[in-house]
C-alpha cells in the first residue's frame, strides 16, 4: 500500500499532464439550484457557531487554526450532530442567501468531521480516502448526504456553491483545513449577515501574507488565484482588480503598481493549533 501511494504520488507529480492537475472546474448540477418555498424558517447554525467558538483560535500570525485534538474528543458527538441536523433540511427549498450559507456551513463542518476521523495527520493530503488510482485527498469520498443524495465535497463546491452562486468570495469562505487556505472563520455563516461575512473574510484573507506579497522581483499571490482563475476574472489584470476590490487601504495603493502576477504558492500543512508559532 505505502509503495502504490508513492507510484501515484510521483504518476501525479511528473506524469500527469498538467492540464489535469488543475482544480475541478465549475460544473452546475441543476438538481440543487433553490427554488425557494413560502414560510421556510431560517437555519439554525448556533450549534457550529458554539463549535467554531470553542476550538477555533487565531495565532499571533494572523492564521485561524484548529485544536483537532479537543474537537475530536470533546465536540466530536455535537459536529456530528449538527452535520446530520443539516442533512435532515432541503436546501433546494431554500432562499439562495440560506442556501449559500448552508453549503458553506455543511462544507466546512464536513472537513472538520473528515480531520479528526483521521487525526493526527500533518497535511489534510494525508487523508487519503477519495476512490480511484489516481485520486488524491478526501474531496471525492463520498461523506455526507443531502434530499437522499451522497455527496463529495467536491461536489458540493465545484457542482454547487460555484456554478450556482457564482460568487469568488466563495473560495474565502470555505476552508480545506490548510494553513495556506482563508481562515476558517470563527462565526458560523448567515443569510442575513452573509454578504458582510463574505466582504470580512476576503479582506481580511487579501490583508495577510498568504493572499499576496510583494516583491522587488513582482507579486506573488496564493496558488487559489491559480486554480480558479476563471472565478476572479481569467487574466492577471482581472485578479489584481479583483485583490484591489477587497484589501484594506495600503494593499490597495501598492497593487496600483503591478500589472502582471509573477508566480503563486501555497501551504499544504494541518491550520492545527499544534503547528501555531
Amino acid at each position: 500500500m505505502r509503495y502504490m501511494k508513492i507510484f501515484r504520488l510521483f504518476f501525479l507529480l511528473f506524469l500527469l499532464p498538467a492540464p489535469l492537475l488543475a482544480a475541478p472546474k465549475a460544473d452546475l448540477w441543476e438538481r440543487w439550484i433553490p427554488k425557494p418555498q413560502a414560510g421556510a424558517s431560517p437555519v439554525d447554525h448556533s450549534a457550529l457557531d458554539s463549535l467554531l467558538k470553542r476550538f477555533v483560535s487565531t495565532a499571533p500570525d494572523g492564521v485561524n487554526r484548529v485544536d483537532y485534538g479537543a474537537l475530536a474528543t470533546q465536540g466530536r458527538r455535537d459536529l456530528q450532530d449538527y452535520i446530520a441536523g443539516l442533512e435532515a433540511l432541503r436546501p433546494t427549498e431554500m432562499t439562495e442567501p440560506e442556501a449559500m450559507a448552508f453549503w458553506i456551513n455543511l462544507y466546512n463542518a464536513v472537513t472538520l468531521k473528515v480531520v479528526i476521523d483521521h487525526y493526527p495527520v500533518d497535511s489534510i493530503l494525508d487523508i487519503d480516502i477519495s476512490p480511484g488510482l489516481f485520486s488524491f485527498g478526501p474531496w471525492d469520498a463520498e461523506t455526507v448526504v443531502v434530499e437522499g443524495v451522497d455527496l463529495t465535497l467536491n461536489d458540493i463546491e465545484h457542482r454547487i456553491l460555484r456554478p450556482i452562486f457564482r460568487d469568488p468570495r466563495i473560495h474565502y469562505a470555505v476552508n480545506c483545513a490548510s494553513i495556506g487556505c482563508p481562515n476558517l472563520s470563527r462565526d458560523a455563516y448567515r443569510a442575513a449577515q452573509l454578504e458582510a461575512q463574505l466582504d470580512r473574510v476576503a479582506r481580511e484573507f487579501i490583508d495577510h501574507d498568504r493572499a499576496l506579497r510583494f516583491g522587488e522581483d513582482g507579486l506573488t499571490v496564493s496558488s487559489i488565484y491559480d486554480w480558479f482563475a476563471e472565478d476572479f476574472g481569467g487574466s492577471d489584470a482581472a485578479i489584481i482588480a479583483h485583490l484591489a476590490a477587497h484589501a484594506g487601504p495600503e494593499r490597495r495603493a501598492r497593487l496600483r503598481f503591478y500589472t502582471e502576477i509573477r508566480g503563486d504558492d501555497y501551504d499544504w500543512r494541518l491550520n492545527d493549533i499544534r503547528t501555531a508559532p
